[in-house]
This record gives structure tokens, sequence and C-alpha cells, in this order.
């Protein structure tokens, strides 16, 4: 049953009977009025969702009241009847915000249907509303940070992508890069911006489900479908509809989708009609596409569709540089939420940062400065707080027994090998410790050195040989001052 209450303002009985009567049986709450100042009465004491408004009472200007009505609510839904329709008359009504215009005599059919379809265009409407609120605080909270010439070049992509306001877009990147972001950034730049943006996990929905939630169902569709419900699809009419974790889709399904990507149309669940959409799709997926379509666990016709327009983003383990200015904006943030006042990062941990691999990319760094900030005693983010310590970067394999001396002044050899090569295939390096001690510092510098020496100075194959990025074998440089 529905919650919605109409008042039918109207100074013939009948009228107001016959108009009742159906609309009670379709669930809503109605009230009467015979006159505008019984209207006005029944507006501050029933407090209608809408008002069927004749345009001529006996004492008052339907479209006078029309005008009052919408200055006091502007949310108030209001639809005019009227036996004497002319094109002032609507053309003024419209002007001061009326939802629909019906004239005598009716068919009631016609006015349950209009009474419908401006709930409904009043509910999508604060829908729009609600999620753009959202939008404008997530585009404040949830951006995407980077000053790397490999984000830079994702930005420019994003751009060129929210330009074409209709073509398939597909984003590839691992686990935590921000696909999402990015699937939000181009929508929120395209025309459709101020359109629905809705999004599902293909790998979170159990497999008889998805079909559900991406179409809908009609009522009586399967067991409980006990009333219509709309699919996503539907939801995001002239926006964009995000499915992430595309490559985890079961194959049935792909089809479906492949159909209502090149038909731009669908069918609900239980449905005997197809319905017209108008929705750009952007999809994403941390897996190998092109692999799965040679392994035929993806369909080849549906993979060429969606790889209309592509934008690849790189890891964070190969844009190091952004570490810094995303550490600054995480703790920003963290700091409003958590009511901290951290001002910066502490160079041990910055460099423990740029150290590390980040298997969990943005997503990974973002958990890691949230834990810091929450335990941080002082107002500099320490090294201890990030729990990295034990999964730093690798450590680096030397193909060959190598003997190092450390750059002390003593020249004499050691003439124990603190490092030799692996002994067997599992490729783990095997360290013996001398057994007058090592400078930890010392040996870094040394295999620094060393490789440097290995590569002519080259320092892109001596980070690349390091399995650092060029960045941090910068940092370290400067740190031993090579």
């Amino acid at each position: 049953m529905s919650n919605e209450k109409i008042l039918i303002v109207d100074d013939e009985h009948l009228i107001r009977w016959s108009l009742s009567q159906p609309l009670i049986k379709s669930g809503y709450m109605i009230d009467t009025a015979e006159s505008g100042s019984e209207a006005q009465a029944k507006i501050a004491s029933f407090k209608p969702d809408m008002v069927l408004l004749d345009i001529r009472l006996p004492d008052a200007n339907g479209i006078k009241l029309l005008e009052k009505f919408k200055n006091d609510d502007k949310d108030l839904i209001v639809i005019m009847i009227t036996a004497y329709a002319d094109v002032d008359s609507a053309v003024e009504a419209f002007k001061f915000g009326a939802a629909d215009y019906i004239g005598k005599p009716f068919n009631l059919e016609s006015v349950k249907h209009v009474v419908a379809q401006a709930f409904e265009k009043r509910k999508l409407k604060k829908q729009v509303e609600h999620y753009s609120r959202n939008q404008d605080q997530n585009v404040n909270e949830n951006r995407l940070i980077g000053n790397s010439p490999e984000m830079i070049e994702v930005f420019k992509i994003v751009k060129r992508c929210a330009e074409t306001n209709d073509k398939t877009i597909l984003i590839l990147g691992e686990s935590g890069t921000g696909k999402e972001l990015v699937a939000k950034a181009v929508h929120l730049h395209s025309q459709r911006a101020k359109a629905p943006f809705s999004e599902i996990n293909c790998a979170a929905i159990p497999d008889n489900l998805l079909e559900n939630e991406l179409f809908g169902h009609e009522k009586g569709a399967y067991t409980d479908a006990g009333k219509r419900q709309k699919g996503i699809f539907e939801l995001a009419d002239g926006g964009s509809v995000f499915l992430d974790e595309i490559g985890d889709m079961p194959l049935p399904m792909q089809g479906k989708i492949l159909k209502a990507i090149e038909n731009k149309r669908y069918r609900r669940l239980g449905g005997d009609r197809d319905i017209d959409i108008s929705v750009r799709i952007i999809a994403a997926t941390n897996r190998n596409l092109k692999k799965m379509v040679d392994n035929e666990q993806f369909r080849a016709d549906l993979y060429y569709r969606l790889n209309v327009m592509t934008i690849n983003i790189p890891p964070l383990r190969e844009r190091k540089t952004d570490i810094p200015h995303l550490g600054k904006y995480f703790i920003d943030l963290f700091n409003k939420e958590y009511n901290r006042n951290i001002e910066g990062i502490s160079p041990e941990a910055l460099e423990l940062m740029l150290a590390y691999s980040w298997p969990g990319n943005v997503r990974e760094l973002r958990n890691s400065i949230e834990r810091a900030l929450v335990l941080e005693d002082s107002n500099i983010l320490g090294a201890t707080n990030l729990n990295l310590l034990k999964s730093a970067e690798t450590k680096p394999v030397v193909t060959q027994p190598t003997t190092i001396t450390p750059d002390n002044g003593d020249q004499r050899p050691n003439t124990e090998h603190p490092f030799q090569a692996p002994s067997d295939n599992s490729g783990e390096l095997h360290i013996t410790l001398p057994s007058n001690g090592i400078s930890l510092e010392e040996l870094e510098k040394s295999i620094i050195k060393l490789a440097l020496e290995k590569h002519a100075g080259n320092q892109t194959k001596a980070a690349r040989y390091l399995k650092l990025s060029r960045d941090t074998l910068r940092y370290r440089m400067k740190k031993f001052d090579l």
C-alpha cells in the first residue's frame, strides 16, 4: 500500500467522488475540498503530497492557488483539472510549476497513470538530488590524486572518454588502484553528470541474482516477486552503469549484457516487452580479459565491444612519486574524520613508504595511513605505526658470489661472503653474516654502488636490477651522498 496523500479540489461532488474511488483502490490516501478556501485549510491539516486542482473554483482562481501552493512547498505535486483547456491557461499552469494538465471529461485509467507517473518523477528527482549531494561529498573525499607522468596520462584519457558521451569504456588495473574513482570521474565530467551513476560488483552478486539486479523483474516473475522492481539499468537511465569486476560475470549473463549494449534495450525478468535505455556502460576488471578470451572464459564479442576505449591504471609501485601527495591527502582527510592534527610524515616513514611495494595499491596506502594516524601519539606520522616494517622492499638477489667491502676506510678484504648465490631453484638469497659484525647502512650503500657500477651509472637499469623504483633509488643515492 502506498502512503502518498492526494487532495482532490473540485466544486463538483461527482468529480471528487469519481476521482477518489479508483485512487483509493490504488492505495493512495485521499481527502477532498470543494473550494479554494477549504483547499488551503486541507493543505495545512492533511499535508498532501499531491493536489488535483480544478482551474476554476467558485471562490478562487486555480492558477493563483497553484502559484501559492508551489511558493509554500516547491516539492508539492500539483496537477491541474479543467473543462476549459486552452493554450494560455496551460502555458501559465506549467509556468507556475504544474506537473501535468488533465482535461474534462477524463479517462480514469489515464488519470491513474498520470498520478503514478508524477509520483515516479518526484521519486527519481529526489534520488538524483540525493545522488548529486553524495557525489559532491565523494568528489571532495574520494579523488584521483597524482602528479606522476603515468597519472597525468590517465587524467588526459579520462577527459577524452568523458567527452565521448555514449562509448563503452573498459578500465583495467590491479585491485586497489582506483578503478571506481576513474569510472566516477568519467561520469562526472560527461554530459550525463546530472543523471544517476549506478554501480554493481559482478563478483559480489550470486549468479542467479545478477540478472535481477541489473534488469529488474515483473510482479510474479518468480515465487518471491510480489511487486515489480526496477533494475540498475532502468534506475540509471540517462546516466552511467559501472560494471565492476566484469571478468567475474558468468558467461550466460555476458551474452545478455552484450545484447543490451548493442540494442540499447533489455527485458525485465518475467516481462513480455523490451525497455529502451540510454546509459553509458563503464566496465572494470583486474583480470586479463584477453587471456580469458583465449581460454574461452570470457566472450570475445563482449570483450571487443567493451574494449572501445580503455583506461589502464598503473599500480602504485610504478608511480611512487605520487606517494607523498597521496599521503598528505589522506592525512588531511583523516584529520577531519578523527579530529586529529597530524602535520606530516617523518622522513623515516616516508622512506619506508617509498621502499615498500604496495601490493594493495592506493587502498592499502589509505588503510595504512588511517591506522597510523589513529595510533600516532605525536603530531608527525612515524614509521612504526605504518605496520610496513616486516614487508618493506624485497631483499636484492645477487646472482654470483659477491664480496662486499664496506666503504669505511678499511680496505682489508672481507674473507667471509655475506651474500651467496641460491644453491637451489627457489630464488631465495642465502646469507652468511660475518663474525665481526656488519653495518646495515654501509651494506646498503655498497650494494647501491655496486649496482650503479654494474650498469655504468644508468639509474633506471640499476633501480630495475635492485627491484626499486627510480625515485626510491635516487632518494637513497641522495641519502648516502652517491
